[in-house]
């Protein structure tokens, strides 16, 4: 037989029904709290509860909030762009010192050029004319030159 065919029979179980127990009624009757001595206060509270119960603990004071911190006089932000504007300032002067020592080793360069070409220039004019003459050198002797219809004839 399949199972659609099977036809149905109960199973029987045990029940167990839990009844909840009622508590009895409080007794709408003021908290009476144990008297403390006016000068001294202990360290453990006692609350006593209408049914008679006692209840000890310790006292708890309120939570303190935390006091704020105090505002320093100056704000961060106006000490940075102190500090910053004090550091441009800084590197403001280094790039003056900078510019002003490339431009004075750019004028030594040019003075060191110049002396060398009159140095060089002089020893040039003295080779030239020098009194001593040519010393073993080839002599050329230049004749008048006659170019007559485009032709050179010396």
């Amino acid at each position: 037989m399949y199972p659609e065919q099977t036809p149905h029979v109960p199973v029987q179980r045990a029940v167990t029904v839990h009844q909840p127990i009622p508590y009895p009624p409080a007794v709408p009757t003021p908290v009476h709290v144990v008297p403390v001595q006016p000068d001294a206060v202990p360290a453990v509270a006692s609350i006593v509860l209408p049914d008679g119960r006692v209840v000890t603990g310790y006292a708890v004071n309120p939570a303190q909030p935390e006091p704020l911190a105090a505002k320093p006089a100056v704000s961060r932000t106006a000490v940075n762009v102190a500090l910053g504007g004090v550091g441009f300032l800084a590197v403001c002067g280094g790039l003056i010192l900078l510019t002003s020592f490339i431009a004075a080793l750019t004028a030594f360069i040019a003075h060191l050029i110049t002396l060398a070409a009159v140095i060089f220039g002089g020893w040039i004019a003295v080779q030239i004319f020098s009194p001593n003459g040519h010393q073993g050198g080839t002599t050329v002797n230049i004749r008048k030159a006659v170019i007559k219809r485009n032709k050179f004839y010396s």
